[in-house]
């Protein structure tokens, strides 16, 4: 009781909430400890109870900083070292990075204080649940989104993943909630008062053991062989005039010996560093030829420019009319810069990373492998489960070019290919990920790594990919269920908090 009272006091409060948004990141890849997502939301809960909404807010606001400072320290090398941004500049992008997306759970944590402040039933079970996962699911969409970090990513490798082709990462971030909560309400009460609260959480967990058994697709045809080419080529001397010739032949000859033994080859995203228009008829026409010849298809990633002058970050199909996918979800500050013109010439003046791409149609054309439809993503719009969820269930596969070359040696490769993991387990199919210096990885429609080549290493990874299909639950609603859900919960708290 001593360590209970002293943790509540207010500078112990204030520490503890810091450490433990700090310590969630440990839940997730590289780490894989799944079990502190729930450990961290339950010392957040119960740091938060008992205060007004002044005070919980500070308290969330610190756990939000906690958790993004640990969890995306990587921008600041992503900024500085890949992008050229001046140090002091960097260090102020990333603090108010950090300080922004804190405010998420600042506000569940001040509107579960305005709601319901009494640390009962309805507040743990049902009102914080509903929050967390309505400010994951806002956090997924407002001002184009940043999903980063959503704490059901952590759960890839536990039961609760059965919970994702049903509920999706935002249902299972309410799920995990709720278990937090009953975890409090199983500490609060005594004895016998403690077993609903056991039970319930008991239940919940096998009933993710359960759904894991589930299906939920069927295998189309046989298995295939796919070629994923991972360049390697530094980002620093990617884009330089001198590397392009030798970026070229290098992509080139690591395809080389797998034409006509495999179905399909890969290249990442923008894997040449140069645009369609510059190569189409000395490398790209000849590709088309030999693919033709050969059987083996070709995708890859490249960028092109229209008439008009705008830039299209895409994924190239090498067929007869060489078809494009272009990328919808744009990067901002990466690949967008929402600010206007004046301060636009600032940056290329501060030699900032530039480069504003026009964002590709929401309902594009399906590419395909064989004649079979595939979903399509470039890079990090596979964080997004309204840009991966609308080509099915017509498609019978995944595919993802990446450049995780941005992100270094740090944890964010990992991060990324975790987040890619729970897209083959939502929609239950296999992913063939092919990434500029790793992770590029095969996953099966479980989202269990089947096949993965390590970072930095230049080569080829070879593996077999299959087509399935069938519907999951989440594939079909979406988060049409959820969102009304998490309101509807919230609104019934609002309501008897009226009511009085």
């Amino acid at each position: 009781m001593r360590i209970l009272e002293w943790a509540r006091r207010p500078r112990q409060e204030s520490l503890l909430s810091l450490a433990a948004g700090a310590v969630m990141v440990l839940s997730f890849a590289p780490f894989g400890l799944w079990p502190l997502a729930v450990v961290g939301l339950v010392a957040a809960f119960w740091l938060w109870n008992g205060h007004g909404p002044r005070r919980a807010f500070w308290l969330g606001w610190l756990f939000g900083v906690g958790l993004f400072g640990a969890g995306t320290y990587w921008l600041y090398e992503t900024l500085v070292f890949f992008g050229n941004v001046p140090l002091p500049l960097a260090i102020a992008m990333m603090v108010a990075l950090v300080c922004f997306l804190a405010l998420y759970p600042a506000l569940v944590a001040y509107l579960a204080a305005r709601l319901a402040p009494a640390p009962d039933w309805r507040r743990e079970l049902v009102l914080l649940p509903a929050l967390w996962g309505f400010s994951e699911w806002f956090r997924g969409w407002f001002l184009s989104g940043f999903p980063w970090l959503s704490v059901g990513y952590s759960q890839t490798d536990s039961v609760m993943a059965g919970f994702a082709p049903v509920v999706g990462i935002y249902g299972l971030g309410f799920l995990l909630a709720l278990s937090a909560g009953l975890i409090l309400q199983f500490l609060r009460h005594h004895r016998r008062a403690r077993l609903p609260a056991a039970a319930a959480f008991l239940a919940l967990w096998l009933g993710g053991l359960g759904l894991q058994q589930l299906e939920w697709s069927q295998a189309d045809g046989e298995p295939q062989l796919a070629a994923l080419v991972q360049g390697n080529v530094p980002q620093e001397r990617k884009w330089l005039p001198e590397e392009r010739e030798p970026t070229i032949e290098l992509y080139q000859s690591l395809s080389e010996p797998y034409w006509g033994k495999v179905d399909v080859i890969i290249w990442p995203e923008a894997a040449l560093p140069v645009l369609y228009h510059q190569v189409r008829q000395r490398v790209l026409e000849p590709m088309t030829r030999r693919s033709q010849e050969t059987g083996t298809e070709v995708l890859m990633g490249i960028l092109s420019q229209d008439r008009d002058g705008q830039f299209y970050n895409n994924i190239l199909q090498l067929d007869e009319e060489h078809r494009f996918y272009a990328k919808h979800q744009l990067v901002p500050f990466g690949e967008f810069f929402p600010v206007p013109d004046f301060v636009r010439e600032w940056m290329r003046v501060l030699s900032m990373p530039y480069s504003d791409f026009e964002r590709g149609g929401r309902d594009q054309p399906l590419l395909d492998i064989g004649g079979r439809p595939m979903g399509a993503s470039i890079c990090y719009e596979d964080a997004f489960p309204r840009v991966i969820r609308p080509p099915f269930p017509e498609a019978g596969l995944l595919v993802n070019v990446s450049n995780d070359a941005w992100f270094g040696e740090s944890i964010a490769p990992h991060q990324h290919l975790q987040i890619a993991r729970m897209r083959s387990i939502e929609t239950r199919r296999e992913m063939l990920r092919a990434t500029n210096t790793g992770i590029s990885a095969i996953i099966d429609h479980r989202g269990k790594v089947r096949e993965r080549y390590e970072q930095f290493r230049t080569g080829t990874l070879v593996g077999e990919y299959q087509f399935r299909t069938g519907a999951t639950p989440f594939v079909l609603t979406g988060n049409w269920i959820n969102v009304p859900v998490f309101l509807g919960l919230i609104g019934w708290i609002g309501w008897r908090r009226r009511k009085g």
